[in-house]
């Protein structure tokens, strides 16, 4: 598999650490918002469809996109587990390329946690269920790094999305519970410094290096190593705290509304450690302030709106061989108390989570439906038909679900009633001609739909896969 990988200006000529005003962009948490809705405009998305762009390749892309300034955030899954994030150009070229790629050396463990987007940095984490130890990466938008944190330990990995707010990053970390830490505060060589501290010992260290290898070049050029970044000191942020760790197991993002966070803790029957329970935190200091059980793993986090907290589980991973007889739920908690306040089951396993839109819980199930529920009393309002197993939670704006199932295909269904307004197949598409299963969420930004595929299991295995730009006909 050929990859790019982005070996970054680091004659220093260019400024590291400053970026554009318009990378500043509300994607701060999974899926844009505590709701959920994979959409932060609510501007109305594709009315009939049309394909404006795809990106072509063999990586996986199991993590929801994420919008930031004028690109399109997309962590991919590579050969051997390698991981990349590309930032591909959100308009323009009906066959675009990335700005720029990070793979090795900075990324040394996969990647399936979608980037959070705040104030010109991107945070995203590493690591998955088959690896041990994990790295919480901050990059700033031009893909230069700023700071990383090792959170080291057995069962350790960041697959969830952080959730950004006031300067602080929320993780999950598998293993390691809970982590909370500084955005902006970064220490080097144990000493906190300032950003543009860093970036003068960074020039000065880099200028040492060049100066050594081209030292190395006159002596044994065939010997000579040129630099690059992973040889640099690295910048760790500031850490404020630490909950759950060994006693919870924290694989979905994490959501923040006010001064709580909330965390979806999974039991994992094989390796029999975790705790299957909804959590709410103090944002300052990480204490529990509550605690609820849960019935099935909350692999998708918990959603909230207003004083609500919704959370989806099921007993079913994703893994398309292990879909016969999932069992799936869905249940609303106040925010204050975590007292319950309904749960209704679900007939196939809810494993992507829930959104929350227009007094409405949006579901999808791999028993191939999305399901609709009053949000105040969790009555069931509709039911869509998909006719094929869904692992993605939905995007939702301006009245329209938009869901992709595990064949590429994408619905979109009319939040009122249900009733499917269209469906795009990406293997028959003319413009795509690519099957693969939908994984990750889709993405609703500026009136456009964004959809990645994966083929790492199933029918499509190791074929090509995409990520779409749709748009209106």
């Amino acid at each position: 598999m050929k990859t790019t990988t982005c070996i970054l200006a680091l004659s220093f000529g260019l400024v590291l650490f400053d970026c554009p005003a318009r990378c500043a962009e509300p994607w701060a948490t999974a899926r844009g918002n505590s709701a959920r809705t994979g959409c932060n405009d609510n501007l109305p998305g594709p009315a009939s469809p049309k394909v404006l762009w795809v990106y072509r390749s063999q990586e996986h892309f199991i993590a929801t996109p994420a919008p930031a300034g004028d690109h399109l955030l997309v962590a991919g899954l590579g050969g051997f587990n390698t991981g990349t994030l590309h930032a591909l150009p959100l308009t323009g070229m009906a066959k675009p390329q990335p700005a720029w790629t990070r793979g090795s050396p900075l990324l040394k463990l996969p990647v399936v946690s979608s980037p959070a987007v705040s104030d010109g940095k991107l945070v995203f984490g590493d690591g998955m269920h088959q690896t041990d130890g994990a790295v919480l990466h901050c990059l700033h938008a031009d893909g230069s790094p700023f700071w990383e944190l090792s959170v080291p330990g057995t069962l350790v990995h960041i697959e969830g999305a952080p959730a950004v707010a006031g300067k602080r990053v929320y993780i999950g970390g598998g293993a390691a519970g809970v982590l909370c830490v500084e955005r902006d505060r970064v220490t080097l060589d144990g000493k906190e410094m300032t950003a543009a501290e860093i970036q003068k010992l960074l020039k000065a260290k880099w200028a040492e290096l060049q100066a050594k290898y081209e030292a190395d070049k006159k002596k044994d050029p065939d010997f000579a190593v040129a630099p690059n970044e992973d040889m640099l000191p690295k910048a760790i942020p500031v850490k404020v705290w630490q909950q759950g760790q060994d006693k919870w197991h924290v694989d979905a993002p994490v959501n923040v509304a006010g001064d709580n966070v909330l965390v979806a803790s999974a039991f994992l029957d094989k390796e029999k450690v975790g705790d299957r329970a909804l959590l709410c935190l103090d944002a300052g200091n990480g204490s529990i302030r509550w605690r609820q059980p849960l019935v099935f793993n909350p692999w998708g986090g918990a959603a909230i709106l207003d004083k609500l907290v919704v959370v989806a589980g099921s007993t079913a991973g994703y893994d398309v061989k292990a879909l016969q007889g999932a069992k799936g739920d869905l249940a609303a908690f106040d925010l204050a108390t975590g007292q319950p306040k309904w749960r209704k089951e679900v007939p196939g396993g809810v494993l992507g989570g829930v959104a929350l839109a227009d007094g409405l819980a949006i579901v999808c199930a791999t028993d191939g439906k999305v399901r609709a529920y009053d949000l105040a009393s969790g009555e069931r309002k509709w039911i869509y038909d998909a006719r094929t197993p869904i692992f993605a939670p939905p995007a939702i704006a301006a009245g329209v679900a938009y869901a992709g199932d595990l064949k590429g295909v994408v619905h979109a269904i009319a939040l009122a009633d249900g009733k499917g307004k269209w469906t795009l197949d990406l293997g028959s598409d003319p413009e795509v001609k690519s099957p693969g299963m939908i994984y990750a969420s889709p993405v609703l930004h500026g009136g456009k739909l964004y959809v990645a595929t994966c083929n790492i299991d199933g029918a499509f295995a190791r074929q090509p896969t995409v990520v779409v730009c749709i748009g209106s006909k």
